[in-house]
Order: structure tokens, then sequence, then C-alpha cells
């Protein structure tokens, strides 16, 4: 199921792609899209873990630096079948985690500083393990794709916005069909679609990740725990990421207020996962 959504959010994107071109270049427009889409799909298969770890200044560390970390990673690994990941830290002191990488021999788990403070060693096993669910359930390379698709719909929604204010497009159709409109309207709806991808691929993968998560450790409380705690700190230490991954993360880090915020939450709500886990939405 994840290798099907994975194969079609790489033909939306090509479909996306030729459609703008046409839209606002004709023929020709098609044919540099078409270019453009195959660059897009070869970079986001091979490349979108590592534009991702980019993204956040993330740092490789060896056993000898993080033994704590290696020693959860290898006994999890060793449970679950899996290959050893390679394990990075995010210099930051917002609590948080994710793993990306296009299949389990080529996967990235990350942590950040101020995970490492925060969490017990169950805690952090707890965190690891979720991560590492990813990795067996094999979505990790199905979020990446959603995250770089959702960074293209929106770039490309602001070229042809300010393509349409610039009279670009289409020997003059939208001159005479009001291109700014169509412009400003795109730049509106394109990013609640980018919004939508990501909410469609996320929100069940955390439910999925915690459960393998639990059941790998055998100790669903530990997660929970942790789960509460990340969700505490981070409100209190915001963390600064870009709407387009924000998804990768344990933790959404930019979570909606209420009300309609929530309807384009790529998480469910903490207190489900956690009611999920140990019957009650508390430790």
């Amino acid at each position: 199921m994840n290798t099907f959504k994975s194969t079609l959010l790489l033909v939306l994107l090509t479909v996306f792609l030729i459609l703008i071109g046409d839209r606002f270049g004709g023929r020709s427009g098609m044919v540099i899209a078409f270019a453009l889409s195959v660059v897009f799909n070869f970079v986001t298969y091979f490349f979108s873990d590592k534009l991702a770890l980019r993204m956040y200044n993330a740092q490789p560390v060896t056993r000898e630096q993080l033994p704590r970390a290696y020693a959860a990673v290898e006994r999890l690994t060793a449970k679950q079948g899996l290959p050893m990941p390679r394990i990075y830290v995010l210099p930051t002191e917002s609590p948080n985690a994710f793993a990306t990488g296009r299949n389990p021999q080529h996967a990235s788990v990350a942590v950040t500083h101020g995970i490492l403070q925060l969490l017990d060693d169950e805690e952090l096993e707890g965190v690891l393990a979720h991560e590492l669910g990813h990795v067996r359930n094999r979505d990790i390379l199905t979020s990446s794709i959603a995250a770089t698709l959702a960074g293209a719909i929106t770039m490309v929604a602001r070229m042809g916005y300010w393509a349409s204010l610039f009279g670009g497009g289409g020997g003059g159709r939208d001159r005479r069909g009001g291109g700014g409109l169509s412009g400003l309207l795109m730049i509106i709806v394109a990013p609640i679609a980018a919004s939508l991808i990501q909410l469609w691929i996320s929100r069940t993968r955390e439910f999925e990740a915690d459960a393998t998560g639990a059941a790998t450790t055998g100790n669903p409380y530990a997660l929970a725990r942790a789960l509460q705690k990340l969700e505490d700190y981070s409100k209190r230490i915001p963390m600064q990421a870009s709407p387009s991954n924000a998804h990768l993360f344990i933790v959404a880090p930019l979570l909606g207020s209420g009300g309609i915020g929530n309807l384009f939450s790529t998480h469910p709500p903490m207190k489900e996962r956690i009611q999920r886990l140990i019957g009650r939405d508390y430790v």
C-alpha cells in the first residue's frame, strides 16, 4: 500500500507540473514541465531524505558520541529485523524526532538535542521504536515524497501567481481571462492542496508507528509518557519548521490552535494517540 501511495504521489507531481506548464506556457510549457517533473521525481526518490536532513542542519553522530541512542537502536533493529540506520542530531532545544529515507537499507533517524535532554532511557527507546516503526512500515519514502510534492505545489503556485501578474501565460489567454485572478486563486488553493496531501499521508501512519513501536518495546506506557512530554515541551520551546515537511516529525512543529486549523493538522490529536496506546488520554 505504501509503495502504491509513493507511486501515486510521483504521478500526481508529474501531472500537476504538466497542467501548470500548459496553463502558463501552452505546448512548450508542457514540454518544459515534463522535463522538470522527471528531474523532480529523480531528486525526490534519491535525495528527499538528504534534503530534509540538510534543511534542519542535522549532524551525523557516531556510537562514541551518542552511545545511549545507538544502544537502543541496535536493540530495536535486532527485534524488528531491520538494518542499522544512520543516526543524526538536530541542533535545537525543541524536543522532536523523525525518520526518513527511501527504504530500510537507506534509512536515517534524526533526534533533536532537546529530546535527548528531556527523555529518560525508556522514553527515548519508545520514541526511537516509533521512528523505526515508520521504517518497518515502509512509509518513510511516502512521507518524504509528500514533503517534496507539497513544497513543489507551493513553489509552482507562487511562480504562476507572479507570472500572471506580469502578463505571462499561454499567448495572452491569461490577460483576456483574468490571469491575475487565476493566479491569486492558485496561490490560495495550491497550499491547501499540499496540506491535504500531507493530511492523507500522515494521520494513519502516526497511529501505525505508535502501535509498531509499542509492540516492539513491549512498553506502551514509556512511549505514552514520551508523547505527553513532547507535547508539553514542544509548545514551550517551539521548533521552526517548514510547513511542507512538518509531518515528518513525531510531534508536529506547526500545530493549529483549534477550530479550522485542526483540519490541516498532519498529526492526530496527542490525546487520541495516548488513548490508543494505554486506554486513557493521559499518563
